[in-house]
């Protein structure tokens, strides 16, 4: 930049010299205001505390860091420990769909069961009544026939039999009567 001032000030037909103070230049003069100014940094200890600030900073960070981590660390106790549950949960959901259906099981085949017992008590309860019913049947015809016999002898013996013949049956029978 330099070489183009100073065509420029040759361009112009002008030389220009630049600025000084105290024999120092502009270059000179802000090198010593910065020394000055980090001198004065120093002094009053910017770096430490700036190095203070910064340590506090980490420490913080360092701890927000340690608090997620652990945060994390509960975080994954908790899924596992829920992933636990529910796999529990599922596993007693399908002991529980096993015993409803072995229940149900029990219960068709012991109504099946029952059903048979109850055709079977039901058939016996028939053939008893088929069988009373004939039993009575045929002691209402053995006693239908007993009184026609009788009716009948009584009727033959009346007809065969007179004064004569029952004073005959009267004497045999005293006579048995005596002996025995």
């Amino acid at each position: 930049m330099a070489n183009f001032s100073l065509i420029l000030s040759e361009a112009a037909g002008e030389a220009h010299a630049d600025p000084t103070a105290f024999g120092l230049d502009a270059t000179v003069w802000v090198s010593i205001a910065m020394l000055v100014f980090l001198g004065i940094l120093v002094w009053k200890k910017v770096p430490a505390a700036l190095g203070a600030m910064l340590d506090g900073k980490i420490a913080e960070i360092s701890k927000q860091l340690k608090e997620a981590e652990q945060l994390r660390l509960d975080a994954e106790s908790l899924k596992a420990e829920y992933e636990a549950k529910l796999a529990r949960a599922a596993k007693e959901a399908d002991e529980m769909r096993a015993r409803a259906d072995a229940e149900a099981e029990a219960l068709v085949a012991k109504a099946k069961e029952d059903a048979t017992a109850l055709i079977a008590r039901r058939k016996q309860m028939a053939e008893d009544r088929i069988a009373a019913a004939e039993a009575n049947a045929l002691a209402e015809v053995r006693t239908a026939a007993a009184k026609a016999a009788t009716d009948a002898a009584a009727k033959l013996i009346a007809d065969k039999h007179d004064a004569k013949a029952d004073k005959a049956l009267i004497d045999d029978a005293i006579a048995a009567v005596a002996k025995g």
